[in-house]
């Protein structure tokens, strides 16, 4: 009878018995985890890619020796395929960190550059010139308070480097 007298005092005081051993019920609550909201740019893959400039298509033979120059100049710019608007300068920084360093978001390809190949008896030569680019896959996302991760959008890009030159294959035709 004692005991309960004593825990019913302790209950109409407003206070509750701690058991040895026992946590108070404040320690029990989990803080929830929180996270910035932030945005970026991932690189999901990326691939060697030749991209042509227009007008400077060759083709020679059968048999013999090409060659051939730059003489005009042209401009390769890049190209983004997406769902959504994506910043281009945002992608750019994300695949120049994580492809090459050399990506850029257009290259000039100047005069005076020469090349010259023999080509295979009863085989035309075929010459482009062009930017060793890159194409990438990517994805937008928002890191969320929940700390989950949101895509907000994917595609993929051709995006040329600083890297320029003639590019030269054989067909029968």
């Amino acid at each position: 009878m004692r005991k309960r007298a004593k825990l019913a005092a302790l209950i109409l005081a407003g206070t509750m018995p701690v058991l040895a051993g026992a946590a108070p019920a404040s320690a029990l609550v989990t803080p929830k985890k929180s996270c910035p909201t932030t945005y970026g740019v991932l690189i999901k893959s990326h691939s060697a890619y030749r991209i042509p400039a227009k007008g400077a298509y060759l083709k020679d033979g059968p048999g013999g020796t090409m060659t051939a120059s730059v003489t005009r100049a042209s401009t390769i710019t890049y190209s983004v395929s997406t769902s959504l608007e994506v910043s281009a300068s945002y992608l750019f920084a994300s695949a120049k960190a994580s492809v090459s360093g050399g990506i850029t978001k257009s290259v000039a390809i100047t005069t005076g550059h020469s090349y010259s190949h023999d080509i295979h008896a009863r085989k035309y030569g075929n010459l482009q010139y062009g930017s060793n680019g890159f194409k990438v896959s990517w994805e937008s996302n928002r890191t969320n308070p929940s700390c989950s991760t949101t895509t907000l959008a994917s595609g993929t890009a051709v995006l040329p480097a600083t890297s320029v030159g003639w590019h030269y294959w054989e067909t029968s035709s």
